[in-house]
């Protein structure tokens, strides 16, 4: 056996291992909301259409929504950027994203999320020796959730000129100093245009995605003892795979109106959820979203999802949805959008504020790069 099988077998047994060693000291869970912040969604164009944008998405945050949509990004390099608050800014949603070609056929994008909620109070040493209380005593931490998505797409000619594109996502999540856990996936994805009509396939946690955490005990084990909670321990979480299907119309009023109509469905295998499509072994979730534009300057966005069926106090039960808005300008290479998520509270969700920045840069004397 040579020294390069001898590495790569040495690699296998020590991930296997890694892997075993948390299995046999905790346990394995699937729970139906695993990593949910990675649920959300970024860009406040794709939010402003209730996500609808798997088939149409070609912007920075392709990454998210669909790898292979990096292959549309009409310039050579694009950063994008998007800032959310949310519980009346207690928590705090970001993304950063850089998108740019390796050659005429590839693109490669860099990714971070991160969901968190800072300044939260540590009151275990609210008392001191002596019983009283002593507020200086009090300290803070943070507790966040980020994700680092690795992005590659490719456009197959032979294929007729369907794109693809896949992510490995490296995810963290740490609660101050008590529990942290780290955990990867991969998702992929592909785009095909024909004509007017753009279709999307998105399939998220393709292979399971794992989370694996560890616990600092010892630093909550006498409060749990006196409260009677359990202890935790170390564990595995498994975030089980979805897939997005999508589909988009562009239709022409005149040589400076357009619009772009597109619907989602998100199918989860998990079991039923309170969604619009529910059965015992797959749950869909509808949803649909339009864009209208002037001279692609000026843009105006409106969709709908999330149906639920809602039990109020009184037993009488309703059908809840999330409307969702949002404009956008284009100012040369850069533009800016903005959306709120449940603008007329049809929803139980509260309504958000998103703002994103996209800004396009090409070298010295190029003129853009586009796959369309």
């Amino acid at each position: 056996m040579n020294h390069k099988c001898e590495l790569e077998l040495r690699s296998f047994f020590l991930v296997a291992f890694t892997l075993y060693s948390f299995i046999s000291a905790g346990q394995v869970t699937t729970p139906k909301y695993s990593n949910e912040f990675l649920a959300i969604g970024v860009g406040a164009r794709a939010l402003g259409m209730s996500n609808t944008v798997t088939s149409n998405v070609s912007d920075g945050t392709s990454a998210y929504w669909n790898p292979s949509g990096l292959l549309g990004i009409p310039d050579k390099y694009e950063v994008s950027i998007m800032h959310s608050e949310y519980f009346a800014g207690i928590a705090n949603y970001d993304f950063i994203g850089f998108a740019m070609p390796v050659d005429t056929l590839s693109h490669i994008g860099f990714s971070v999320i991160r969901f968190g909620i800072d300044d939260i109070p540590d009151t275990r040493f609210l008392y001191d020796a002596n019983g009283a209380i002593n507020y200086d005593n009090i300290q803070f931490f943070s507790a966040a959730d980020y994700a680092f998505i690795f992005s590659y797409a490719r456009k197959v000619p032979i294929l007729g000129g369907v794109r693809f594109g896949a992510n490995f996502k490296v995810v963290h999540r740490s609660v101050g100093s008590f529990a942290n856990a780290w955990g990867f996936g991969l998702d992929a994805g592909a785009q095909k245009i024909i004509g007017k009509w753009q279709f999307g396939l998105m399939l998220r946690d393709i292979t399971g995605t794992f989370n694996a955490w560890s616990h600092n005990t010892e630093l909550v084990e006498d409060i749990y003892l006196q409260t009677g909670n359990i202890i935790p321990v170390s564990s595995m979480e498994v975030t089980l795979p979805r897939a997005i299907i999508g589909l988009g119309r562009s239709f022409s009023f005149g040589s400076k109106i357009g619009l772009l109509t597109s619907a989602d469905l998100e199918v989860t295998f998990d079991g039923k959820r309170n969604v619009a499509i529910k059965t015992e072994l797959v749950s869909i979730s509808p949803m649909v979203g339009m864009e209208l534009n002037y001279s692609k300057i000026a843009f105006l966005r409106l969709g709908g999802g999330k149906f639920q069926k809602i039990k109020a106090f009184n037993h009488e039960t309703k059908t809840s949805w999330q409307p969702t808005f949002g404009l956008g300008v284009k100012i040369k290479k850069l533009r800016i959008d903005y959306a709120m998520t449940d603008f007329s509270n049809n929803a139980e969700a509260l309504y958000s504020h998103v703002f994103s920045l996209a800004l396009g840069l090409n070298d010295k004397g190029d003129t853009g790069h586009s796959e369309k």
